[in-house]
């Protein structure tokens, strides 16, 4: 109740980049404050789980895009997620697209981004990183699990397959050390022509690539590596990406990224012309993300970990998302909207 005051009467009157970052800064400042009430609170372990050789608390995780540049995952991680997927990450730093390009549509519970991969870059993410594992330890146990998700930088052109490999290439190589799992994103719609890569006969060169370089780089771990696919795929592209996935090992898939759609909003039309282009993530994408996952856990089986991610808004959508088929699930613009304490909500909820 006090956050939803907050929201209503403090945030939505706020910039919505200019409030993320003056949320996610609070919560960093917070942070001993919160692991000290997270080892107090014992109503909320949630149930383990094993997937792709690691050991995740529970099954709800962060989605790429809060943290982009691994400034706050230990915060984050006090929230309550058990596990936090930085980035995107791309190999060179970039400032991403003009602003104002984060807007809230909030009748229908979601946000629209052009952010563009703002981000540090991947050498600057890398150093951030290895000063944490410096200050934390060598020790993973009872560190939240990390991802680190990897995208195209804007200036590399798409059609270019070589180019591609090689910026997919140098993220990988800086990063993959500090990876728990490594997550190729070719879905996001601000990156130009960056959709085009979810093509079978553009993904699949990438991935190994990818693959190759996160064994060179992992040493004597095995790093997993997912891919991250968009809801505007047509049935039969999705059933292609699980089939490829499938065929060269890939881990596991995260099913979905925003959606370029405005059908069904429940906001007025002047309002989403306004918002203009961009990815819509939260409440409205919760149906075709569920039949994204559906059509993935048919094809592959529990051959693959498949990571449900998109419109999760309530104990309701998680446990859907679960009975579909999903592994692990993770969240972005509910926390936007429910606050801090939604993430031990929902794992409550689910773990009951």
């Amino acid at each position: 109740m006090i956050y939803d005051r907050l929201f209503e009467h403090g945030f939505t009157r706020v910039d919505p980049e200019r409030a993320h970052h003056l949320g996610f800064r609070a919560l960093r400042a917070a942070r001993p404050l919160l692991e000290g009430l997270g080892r107090l609170d014992r109503r909320t372990p949630g149930r383990p789980v094993v997937a792709m050789g690691l050991r995740f608390p529970h099954v709800l995780g962060l989605a790429a895009g809060f943290d982009k540049n691994a400034v706050g995952v230990d915060a984050l991680a006090a929230l309550g997620f058990g596990h936090v997927e930085i980035g995107t990450v791309t190999g060179e730093a970039q400032p991403g697209n003009p602003r104002p390009r984060l807007f809230r549509l909030t009748e229908d519970r979601a946000v629209v981004n052009r952010m563009g991969f703002n981000n540090d870059g991947a050498e600057a993410v890398a150093r951030r990183l290895s000063d944490r594992a410096a200050r934390v330890g060598p020790e993973r146990a009872g560190r939240p699990v990390l991802g680190v998700n990897i995208g195209k930088t804007k200036v590399v052109p798409e059609d270019d397959q070589a180019a591609v490999e090689a910026d997919y290439e140098k993220s990988a190589r800086l990063l993959t050390p500090y990876a728990d799992y490594l997550v190729v994103n070719v879905s996001s719609p601000n990156t130009p022509g960056l959709r085009s890569l979810q093509s079978v006969e553009k993904l699949q060169p990438l991935l190994e690539h990818v693959r190759r370089t996160a064994d060179e780089a992992a040493g004597e771990r095995r790093v997993p590596l997912l891919v991250k696919i968009a809801p505007d795929l047509a049935d039969e592209d999705v059933l292609a990406v699980a089939d490829m996935a499938l065929a060269i090992g890939l881990d596991g898939i995260l099913a979905t990224n925003t959606t370029v759609s405005r059908a069904g909003l429940a906001s007025p039309d002047a309002t989403v012309e306004a918002v203009g282009a961009g990815g819509l993530s939260g409440r409205p994408l919760r149906h075709r993300s569920l039949e994204v996952l559906r059509l993935l856990k048919g094809r592959v089986g529990d051959d693959l970990t498949l990571v449900g991610v998109g419109g999760i808004s309530t104990v309701e959508d998680a446990r859907a998302r679960l009975e579909a088929g999903a592994d692990l699930l993770q969240g972005y613009t509910a926390f936007v909207y429910e606050g801090p304490a939604w993430p031990r909500r929902i794992v409550r909820g689910v773990s009951t």
